[in-house]
């Protein structure tokens, strides 16, 4: 089999198509910085919990992103605030998770660092790949944890949606599905 040198058959690009195709690929590892950019503000996060143990809890939270206008550390830093807005008693009935409280997090490439974990008091570091523009996915792992967590933006950014599992020593002992609809945008960037 020999191969034709007749270009007839190859697909034909004008000139200003080829031109384009460039700036329109998706960069994925540079767009993490634009992704946090776009979760600041203030988000209402009603929240599912489905225990190992077949018990189901609800609550509502208030959580709030922020920017610091010069990073600390990394390309980007940021201030995560939450505190709740409808207990339904989750946190009688579960004193292990923290009601309120307040975490710095650091971008530094593909890593984001944090001040404290959700689960812990200690600084912990995230793993983050990004699936496409609108969602990416931490992968943590501190003290006996290993946490998989997918955040995606819906609705040009009106609406997150998060998934969240956590494993214990290797089992699975929590899922979390988060809905949160967007209550305020942005506000100025802290200063440090």
């Amino acid at each position: 089999m020999t191969l034709s040198s007749d270009r007839s058959l190859e697909p034909r690009v004008s000139l200003q198509q080829s031109a384009a195709s460039p700036s329109s690929r998706i960069q994925l590892d540079s767009n993490l910085r634009r992704w946090f950019s776009r979760n600041l503000g203030l988000w209402r996060s009603r929240r599912l919990y489905f225990f190992a143990d077949g018990e189901a809890l609800r609550v509502d939270m208030m959580l709030r992103l922020e920017s610091f206008s010069e990073p600390i550390e990394g390309e980007a830093a940021y201030r995560f605030t939450w505190w709740p807005e409808q207990e339904f008693d989750f946190f009688a009935l579960k004193p292990r998770f923290v009601p309120t409280g307040t975490m710095e997090a650091f971008l530094c490439g593909h890593q984001l660092r944090r001040s404290r974990g959700y689960l812990c008091g200690s600084p912990t570091k995230s793993q983050i790949r990004q699936v496409d523009e609108h969602e990416v996915i931490f992968e943590s792992h501190y003290q006996e944890w290993d946490i998989l967590e997918h955040i995606r933006l819906i609705d040009q950014d009106r609406y997150r949606a998060r998934s969240i599992y956590s494993w214990k020593d290797g089992v699975l002992e929590l899922a979390e599905t988060h809905h949160e609809i967007r209550v305020e945008e942005a506000g100025a960037a802290l200063q440090c």
